[in-house]
């Protein structure tokens, strides 16, 4: 007998997806308003290295609207081709994203190239500096936001765009020191040299994104921690039973699939059976909230607690 609950729609979710779609589409206006800023401190500067963070930032304004479609369309309901649902939909989007920024690290890097063998000096760096700064600060501010509503919520996307935005946080303190070093050091080569930095910083963060995205698209299970956690749930929660084994889980978005095999007395009748598997579920969603379930209930001879060797065994 196999008992099956599907995804339920919790009162946090309500709340929470209308809050995420917000968040996702300020980041749209944040990212043009650092753009703009950005852009100016280049122009009143003439400094490659500030044009490379301009041409970085770029990519967060089409991060951004990527981002929105991600959350949007993670947060629809399950249906006939998508019974699982589409909360997949952020992590292969952080994946792409995370592409797109190591394409960016090499074209900023064929930029810095290129100013290494035209050396120009700056025409107003500190202006420009300055200008690069505040927008570093508005970005500082919009990216702890972006990565504590990513882990509030367990938000894939969000969490990579906070990321992406942090990168360029350092990025742009970086050059505030470097470019108003340029015209107390006389240092020319510094201005492509920064760009060469900020381009390896953002080649860093695309793989680190494509790498923390790629464990959820394989299903990588939760820490050990709460695996634990919930095999102790389900053996306090579940008696009458003679033993639980083969647990398995994976997270999607905010969604926890759990899976496990259940071991009932042959004797036991069918609507007892039903009532344990009841109450484990409901135990379970006490510690994870939104949760997909599928319990395998299974007679004594399938029993593993004899068996050596036997793994993932959880005794009642």
């Amino acid at each position: 007998m196999t008992t099956t609950t599907p995804e339920t729609a919790m009162p946090r979710e309500s709340t929470t997806t209308p809050l995420r779609l917000l968040v996702a589409r300020l980041s749209i206006l944040v990212s043009i308003v650092v753009l703009g800023i950005k852009y100016m401190a280049w122009a009143v500067s003439g400094s490659g290295a500030l044009l490379s963070d301009a041409i970085e930032t770029i990519l967060n304004v089409l991060a951004s609207v990527g981002t929105l479609w991600a959350v949007a369309f993670a947060a629809r309901p399950a249906d006939d081709n998508h019974p699982y649902g589409h909360g997949k939909a952020e992590y292969v989007w952080a994946v792409i994203e995370g592409v797109l920024v190591v394409l960016t690290a090499l074209v900023i890097l064929a930029i810095a190239g290129h100013d290494a063998l035209h050396i120009q000096a700056p025409e107003a760096p500190l202006p420009g500096a300055l200008l690069n700064a505040s927008a570093g600060v508005i970005n500082l501010i919009w990216a702890l936001i972006l990565r504590r509503m990513g882990r509030t919520h367990h938000s894939q996307a969000l969490s990579s765009a906070g990321d992406h935005v942090l990168s360029d946080v350092w990025a742009s303190l970086a050059l505030l020191v470097g470019v108003c070093l340029i015209p107390l050091l006389h240092w020319l080569w510094l201005d492509p040299l920064l760009s060469a930095l900020v381009a390896l910083n953002v080649l860093w963060t695309g793989f680190g994104m494509m790498r923390h995205s790629m464990t959820g698209l394989l299903d990588e299970a939760p820490p050990p921690e709460l695996v634990h956690e919930v095999g102790q749930t389900i053996t306090q929660a579940g008696q009458g039973a003679l033993e639980a084994h083969d647990l398995r889980m994976r997270r999607v978005g905010s969604l926890y699939f759990v899976e496990f095999h259940l071991i009932v007395p042959d004797e036991m009748r069918i609507t007892d059976a039903h009532d344990i598997c009841d109450r484990i579920e409901n135990a379970i969603r006490a510690v994870l909230g939104r949760s997909s379930i599928h319990i395998h209930v299974e007679p004594e001879d399938l029993a593993k607690r004899h068996k050596p060797g036997a793994s993932g065994v959880l005794v009642m």
